[in-house]
């Protein structure tokens, strides 16, 4: 008998992003040994279509069928409950989901909980095109009372680059543009960025930034490990910046 839950990944949206999370889950997850840390099945499909380019229209190619696909199938292999570490796939989780029997943690709920837990009023959010266009992160969190400042239009297409011409691209970061994308946010009166897109938090593993980022990859894995695991005490919390 199982006395942990299994955690389902469907991952390859990109695969650095999907290693990188379960690298996250692991150091996240009070154990002492092997057999204390919970069961992952993860199915790696980077052939699912980009999420973006359907969201913006630019591709008709839905990748809503295969994600639930891929989730049917980790139920039938024994998967409690799916993570997704993709947050712009969290657009669609309401499709997504009514297509799963599993519950499938929604990482964008997840940060809008963390951050008003913490009483932060005003956040910055850094996202595809696709997330932002959307609205599915601005929505959760003017609902839960806090306000969204986003970049303008040169500082969203400079972290599109980000995403798009480095990490997914695998050259260096520009850490520049990236910079004047955080004062951009500050000076909007940002207390908290959010990093809302998986190619980001490559970013945040690689190069120093300040305390004042959340990384969402970061917070869906500590939601998965609360469902499945213990979490450990050291991470319960991932930022240090604090709003007043």
């Amino acid at each position: 008998m199982k006395d942990k839950k299994t955690l389902g990944v469907i991952g390859g949206l990109g695969p650095m992003a999907t290693a990188y999370f379960m690298q996250l889950v692991i150091e996240m997850t009070e154990a002492e040994n092997d057999q204390q840390h919970f069961p992952m099945i993860v199915y790696s499909m980077p052939q699912i279509p980009d999420r973006t380019k359907y969201l913006l229209g630019v591709s008709e190619e839905s990748p809503i069928e295969p994600i639930i696909q891929c989730g049917r199938s980790l139920h039938r292999d024994g998967a409690d409950v799916i993570a997704i570490p993709c947050i712009t796939a969290h657009a669609m989780h309401e499709q997504i989901q009514e297509g799963i029997e599993l519950p499938v943690i929604h990482a964008i709920w997840e940060c809008v909980s963390y951050l008003k837990e913490r009483k932060i009023k005003r956040v910055g959010l850094e996202a595809t095109d696709g997330t932002v266009q959307t609205a599915v992160f601005q929505r959760a969190l003017e609902a839960a009372g806090i306000d969204v400042v986003l970049p303008g239009k040169e500082g969203q297409a400079k972290v599109m680059d980000i995403i798009y011409g480095n990490v997914k691209a695998g050259v260096p970061v520009n850490m520049e543009a990236f910079s004047q994308v955080e004062e951009e946010l500050r000076e909007a009166g940002a207390q908290v960025i959010i990093l809302g897109c998986t190619e980001l938090s490559m970013v945040k593993r690689d190069y120093p930034l300040p305390d004042i980022y959340l990384d969402a990859l970061e917070v869906l894995a500590r939601a998965a490990v609360l469902r499945c695991g213990t979490l450990r005490a050291d991470k319960v919390e991932l930022i240090l910046q604090r709003g007043k």
